[in-house]
């Protein structure tokens, strides 16, 4: 069994898969690096190949119709052969003086038999034309270097939360959370990182900076213009969210209120781009969404609705709108997210 599986999604990813493959490479016979060919029309599927027979036993190309990212890293779960699973888009790349640190990591609780469910690392945002990269930490929140359950963890940031850019899963407990991902829907990395969750009992944190998160070509799906043209899939992802999980049953305490502050998240930026657009339309499914969540379950629209970001998120008429675009933009410049 390989320590670590390493799935890239690949659609159209000739121009940077290179950069992705080749920083993954010096894992060596630790690491299986899974090429997901979804369906590409370019040289990715070729690239893909080439690699493979460059280095066989450690890059496997995986060629399937296309299905969007989540079913290319669902095909990548099902193909993976390591103890634990990482994702990695074709776009990003692993650093290097972080990634042997992870390595010896997941090497010495594997060797120890303290099987850790999560381990999370920082994530730097790799912004084109920003002089200073911002890198997202959490140890205000999780004590480094040890193994964690629930109890152990302290308070999320906004903009702190564990994304896909800094979670690596244990591979079997992936595989029995129940994690479905939506064919052909941008943003499910969101519930990548919500519905195993449930499933995370113990914990490792990492503190350094192994994932390079691209952000800011003119295509790329999280920048804000694409995401209000996609906002159909993101209010999906959103509804599977609330849908998947009964939150309100979700224990210990400290688990759920990391959950539920997550759901929060998902649903203010959901919210915040409906109100961006400004439409009637996009106002509507604003509306539509939070009565969505009542009908789902009072209790936590209750929950959400009288929140913060909740009461922001409904002041009234224009001036109200302005006041919670300010803030959304407030955060932009704070975080560095798109």
């Amino acid at each position: 069994m390989k320590l670590l599986s390493i799935a890239i999604p690949s659609y159209n990813s000739q121009d940077y898969l290179h950069h992705a493959v080749e920083s993954l490479l010096p894992g060596g016979d630790e690491v299986e690096i899974l090429i997901v060919d979804d369906g590409s029309k370019d040289r990715t599927a070729a690239i893909a190949d080439d690699f493979a027979q460059r280095y066989p036993g450690i890059v496997r190309a995986i060629h399937k119709e296309n299905g969007g990212h989540g079913d290319a890293v669902m095909t990548g779960l099902q193909n993976a052969t390591g103890l634990y699973f990482k994702v990695v888009d074709s776009d990003d790349w692993a650093d290097a003086d972080a990634y042997p640190k992870i390595l010896d990591a997941l090497r010495a609780h594997a060797a120890q038999d303290q099987q850790i469910d999560l381990l999370v690392s920082n994530y730097i945002y790799d912004k084109v034309g920003a002089a200073h990269k911002h890198v997202v930490r959490y140890g205000n929140a999780l004590p480094e270097g040890r193994v964690l359950t629930w109890e152990d963890v302290g308070r999320f940031r906004i903009g702190q939360y564990i994304l896909m850019h800094s979670a690596i899963y244990r591979t079997q407990m992936l595989r029995d959370c129940g994690l479905s991902l939506p064919k052909h829907t941008f943003y499910v990395d969101n519930l990548y990182v919500y519905v195993p969750m449930t499933h995370v009992n113990k914990l490792l944190y990492l503190n350094v900076d192994f994932y390079h998160y691209f952000i800011g070509r003119d295509d790329q799906s999280v920048q804000e213009d694409v995401m209000i043209k996609r906002i159909d899939q993101q209010l999906r992802v959103n509804r599977l969210m609330f849908e998947s999980v009964d939150i309100l049953n979700v224990t210990p305490a400290k688990k759920q209120a990391y959950m539920f502050g997550y759901l929060e998240i998902i649903t203010t930026v959901s919210s915040i781009l409906l109100m961006k657009s400004g439409t009637a339309e996009h106002l509507a499914m604003k509306e539509a969404l939070w009565n969505d969540i009542r009908e789902h379950n009072p209790q936590v629209y209750k929950k959400l609705r009288h929140r913060f970001l909740g009461i922001g998120l409904h002041l009234p008429g224009r001036l109200g709108r302005s006041i919670a675009l300010a803030g959304y933009k407030l955060s932009q410049k704070i975080f560095g997210f798109n």
